[in-house]
C-alpha cells in the first residue's frame, strides 16, 4: 500500500507565505512525476506544478514567480512553497504522484487526502 501525506495548510493573510509538505510511504519502488493540484468550491481540480525525478518543474501561469516545487528523493517528499498569497489561491491542495509499487512493473497516481489554504484579504 501507498500512502501520500499532506502537511502545512492553514490560514495566512494575503501577501504571506506557507510551505506544504508531501510524504510518499509505503511498498515504492520508484516515484516519478509528484505535484500539487488544488481545488476551489465549485470549481475543477487544477493543476498547480510538477516536478519529475529528474527536477524538471512545471508550473501554473496563475502561481508562476510566486509558487515554488521541490523535492527530496531520499525522502520521497515534495515541498510547495507559496509566496505573495493572494486570497485566490484559496483551496484545498492535494498532492499526486505517479508511483511504482512491488517489482516496478505497476505504477499509478496516488493522491493525498489535502490540506486546506485559506488566504485572506
Amino acid at each position: 500500500q501507498v500512502q501520500l501525506v499532506e502537511s502545512g495548510g492553514g490560514l495566512v493573510q494575503a501577501g504571506g507565505s506557507l510551505r506544504l509538505s508531501c510524504a510518499a510511504s509505503g511498498s515504492i519502488f520508484s516515484i516519478n512525476v509528484m505535484g500539487w493540484y488544488r481545488q476551489a468550491p465549485g470549481k475543477q481540480r487544477e493543476l498547480v506544478t510538477t516536478i519529475t525525478d529528474g527536477g524538471s518543474t512545471n508550473y501554473a501561469d496563475s502561481v508562476k514567480g510566486r509558487f515554488t516545487i521541490s523535492r527530496d528523493n531520499a525522502k520521497n517528499t515534495v515541498y510547495l512553497q507559496m509566496n505573495s498569497l493572494k486570497p485566490e489561491d484559496t483551496a484545498v491542495y492535494y498532492c499526486g504522484a505517479t508511483i511504482a509499487v512491488g517489482d516496478g512493473y505497476n505504477s499509478r497516481r496516488y493522491w493525498g487526502q489535502g490540506t486546506q489554504v485559506t488566504v485572506s484579504s
